[in-house]
């Protein structure tokens, strides 16, 4: 093998030199080994730039091999990487010459060439692929011939024979891969012109349908009456021919098709009747049912039914094209009168959810009854009017009739859709907002009759000017993109409905997700936010389809785009791919959930039955969570397709900012992250560092800031609240105790006080019951005794508010209680019957707390008092 491929270089060198002295100029010369390389590394199959003439003198090889010695080590180089690429691209170039030929063939049908377009986007993908296979090895031939230098000049010593074959190896390896990279690049050109030019040709077969002109007279009219008798009599002809041979000979059949036809309709039916009877019944006790209820009969009671018929005609076409009843003359012409059965269906049950001529109570828009009428009267007569005139044009062009027959019957059903269009105007269906819906109504306002007048004269002034396929096709989009658009506009109130605060749980559906999972108010309206998403979701993927199809694009189209926005949005240089983003997150939701459960399976059946230290199960814990959701992350990030290198360039940026004295802001930088991430405080939580007490207002990465309860706000560095302890009083919820000191005489009866607090406590109803309040007898002072009354209340920034009622409850309690002063005072020289009166003048004290926002006064009293107690007191 090596043999062969050393022969094969000397005869490429001949042939190169023999080029060169035959006068093909020294562009050929240089292009010939760089075109000639792939053809070394996959003889089998040369690529289609390789092959040149070979010129018949060789009378000169002496001359012309040793003047280019880097072509042999080229043509003989071996690289399993440029092997399979050439093998790929080679496939490629094959396939696309065959879609240019089938191209070729097909200019004149729509339909097939979509499908090729989207052949012609993969196959430029795959060649691409091909191309960016080869760039590892081309970096890695490069990495390496820059460790090896550049070859030795004149007077230099000589380097090594192997360092000198390794060298020339690669060079021949690289110049067959830029070769390679050249030749994929001119077949990814040729791809994609090919693609733009099945654009250009799709743009102007719809053009041309659009507007060909045809002529309109009365001589042509004529014609087409006596040719649509003849195609009458044949349709006849030719449908009861079908029913009677299929009844004679395939009798058995089409009843199976038929019957099993019939029991995918009642299973669709009952099916949707079942599981969304709520949507799409009118319940005769709502009398005036909510917005969001209208909505929603309105939105249901048009998709199911319409995607209950569209699975009825897929299944009775299947039925009976599997059981070979059908005809190639027949089969198009039922096929089409299942469409426009259901396209008739759907509108009339649009309509009909729309403007509900006969409940006024479920009508979606203000209208009078009798214009409620008229529009669903002139919505129905359009659509027939639309629908018939598909039908027939259809069958016409199943029984061969000539194309002035289907002219003649859009021209008609152009101009009657017009008319009808402009009759629209002068419905009066307005009502005032007091006005009962059985009012006469009024006129439509100005630009709603303008529009319609300007649309039903423009469709009959283009039927009337000859463009006929222009007219049909607007027809056709005023009629059925119209309803889709309706229909998507309803959907999406729906979703904004339901979406609401509150909506979702006056749901039937909410109602019984309440009642049966105890769900609370925050809950409901999580799913009810995840339900209007999700209604959005199905309107925009149901709905938008239809209309592109609607106004030309083919289903090819529609799913190359999607594709397209799947996996590849660019940005610039940047690209973007939905699916694995999603796969990204996916991933590191289940490396989380993992981690979660290793972190119980170790700790609650390793450790827990070695009895290892709770600070030492801790630790592991603890590493094992961090360990696992660092690993979830890189794998996530790797699945969503973001290059790990770029967390390298961070990280080499904050050493070197580090390097430079940076410290203090990447350490503020690095805390601010870990505040972000492990969340120890969130915004609004009332937090105390040190002297600085306060609101948590806004967290950034270098400092967060806190107000305080004088509203002074405070940017205190994310480095400080880390290193430092961080007290937070609502960390986890806002349940928090709360502390009242109370002095008394030693006159009074201890239990009494007890139980007074413990009432007065009790009583408020802001202090919980579970916790219960306590009292403490915490300490004989030397004149008075303390007490300290310890409350729990669900919001520890109303604890200030509260405090404040039961110290004034306390002060009335133990006046009327005659309870001795609970001021501590000023003992001075008093005989016994002097200190007996002011022992008996009642009078309360309590330690000064500051509100949730704002800090107290100090109290005063007429005696001397020494302040005392908790912070909380």
């Amino acid at each position: 093998m090596h043999f062969v491929g050393k022969l094969t270089a000397v005869t490429l060198v001949v042939l190169t030199g023999a080029m060169a002295l035959t006068g093909s100029g020294p562009a050929s010369a240089q292009q010939a080994p760089a075109q000639q390389a792939p053809q070394a590394a996959q003889p089998a199959q040369p690529a289609p730039q390789a092959t040149q003439p070979a010129p018949a003198p060789a009378q000169q090889p002496q001359q012309t091999q040793p003047a280019q010695p880097a072509p042999p080590a080229q043509a003989a180089v071996e690289s399993p990487v440029l092997d399979q690429a050439t093998q790929q691209l080679a496939k490629a170039e094959g396939d696309l010459r065959r879609l240019a030929g089938r191209v070729e063939s097909a200019k004149d049908d729509d339909a097939l060439l979509a499908e090729l377009k989207v052949q012609v986007d993969e196959l430029s993908q795959q060649i691409i692929a091909a191309s960016v296979a080869t760039r590892p090895r081309l970096d890695e031939i490069k990495a390496r011939l820059t460790e090896l230098g550049d070859p030795p000049g004149a007077g230099a010593p000589p380097e090594q024979a192997i360092v000198t074959e390794e060298r020339q190896h690669l060079l021949a390896e690289r110049g067959a891969i830029n070769a390679f990279t050249g030749t994929a690049e001119n077949l990814s050109v040729e791809a994609r012109k090919l693609a733009n030019g099945i654009t250009a040709t799709r743009r102007a077969l719809f053009s041309n349908t659009l507007l060909k002109h045809t002529e309109i007279s009365a001589e042509t009219l004529a014609v087409a009456v006596t040719t649509t008798i003849g195609e009458t009599q044949a349709l006849s002809r030719s449908v009861g021919s079908w029913l009677t041979f299929a009844w004679n000979y395939k009798r058995v059949p089409l009843l199976i098709a038929i019957f099993l036809s019939l029991c995918a309709a009642l299973i669709f039916l009952a099916g949707s009747r079942r599981l969304f009877a709520p949507f799409l019944r009118h319940n005769g006790d709502e009398e005036e049912p909510n917005y969001f209820r209208k909505l929603s009969v309105a939105f249901w009671s048009t998709v199911i039914p319409t995607v209950s018929a569209t699975a009825f005609a897929m299944s009775s076409y299947f039925f009976l094209n599997s059981f070979n009843v059908l005809r190639p003359d027949i089969a198009p012409i039922l096929a089409i009168t299942l469409a426009v059965v259901v396209v008739l269906l759907f509108i009339t049950s649009l309509a009909q959810a729309v403007l509900s001529p006969s409940q006024s109570n479920w009508r979606l828009v203000r209208v009078s009854d009798r214009g409620a009428r008229m529009l669903f009267i002139s919505i129905c007569a359009m659509a027939v009017v639309n629908v018939l005139d598909y039908l027939a044009g259809s069958i016409s062009e199943s029984l061969g009739s000539p194309v002035i027959l289907t002219v003649a019957k859009s021209f008609v059903a152009s101009i009657i859709i017009g008319l009808i269009l402009m009759s629209m105007a002068w419905i009066r269906p307005m009502l005032r907002p007091d006005e009962p819906f059985g009012a006469p109504g009024r006129s439509w306002p100005r630009i709603v009759w303008i529009s319609l007048l300007l649309m039903g004269a423009l469709l009959v002034a283009i039927a009337l000017g000859g463009y006929v396929g222009l007219a049909r096709f607007i027809a056709t989009q005023i009629i059925v993109t119209g309803a889709i658009l309706v229909t998507m506009y309803i959907g999406i109130l729906t979703g904004r409905s339901v979406s609401k605060q509150g909506a979702f749980a006056e749901t039937r559906a909410g109602r019984y997700l309440e009642r049966r999972f105890q769900l609370e108010q925050v809950g409901l309206d999580q799913i009810g936010l995840a339900s209007g998403l999700g209604i959005y979701a199905l309107v925009l993927l149901f709905f938008v389809p239809l209309i592109l199809m609607q106004w030309g694009f083919k289903i090819a189209d529609i799913e190359s785009w999607t594709y397209r926005v799947l996996t590849e949005i660019r940005i610039g240089t940047i690209t973007i791919s939905l699916v694995g983003l999603l796969a990204g997150l996916l991933f590191f939701a289940l490396g989380f959930v993992v981690t979660r459960w290793v972190q119980r399976w170790i700790d609650g059946n390793v450790m827990a039955r070695s009895r290892v230290d709770a600070g030492v199960r801790n630790s592991i814990r603890t590493g094992i969570g961090y360990v696992g959701v660092g690993l979830a992350g890189l794998i996530g990030l790797s699945a969503a397709g973001i290059d790990l290198s770029s967390l390298a360039l961070v990280a080499g940026a904050l050493s070197l900012g580090v390097g430079f004295g940076l410290q203090n802001i990447v350490s503020n930088f690095v805390s601010g992250l870990i505040l972000l991430v492990e969340r120890p405080f969130k915004v609004g939580d009332w937090i105390v560092s040190g002297t600085t007490e306060g609101f948590v207002r806004r967290i950034s990465v270098r400092a967060t800031e806190i107000e305080t309860f004088q509203h002074q706000s405070i940017m205190m560095p994310n480095s400080l609240l880390i290193n430092a302890s961080v007290g937070n009083w609502t960390h986890r919820n806002k349940l928090g105790r709360s502390e009242i000191t109370v002095t008394v005489t030693y006159a009074s009866d201890p239990r009494r006080v007890i139980e007074l607090l413990q009432d007065i406590a009790a009583a408020h109803p802001m202090v919980l019951k579970n916790p219960a309040p306590s009292v403490g007898f915490t300490a004989f002072g030397d004149e008075r005794m303390t007490f300290e009354l310890r409350i729990y209340v669900a919001d520890v920034l109303t604890a200030g508010n509260v405090r404040n009622d039961i110290r004034i409850t306390i002060y009335e309690r133990f006046r009327d209680e005659g309870i001795g002063s609970p001021f501590p005072l000023k003992i001075e020289d008093t005989t016994p019957e002097e200190e007996a009166p002011a022992e008996a003048e009642p009078s309360l004290g309590a330690e000064p707390e500051p509100p949730a926002e704002a800090e107290e006064a100090p109290e005063t009293a007429p005696r001397s008092i020494a302040k005392r107690g908790s912070r909380g007191g």
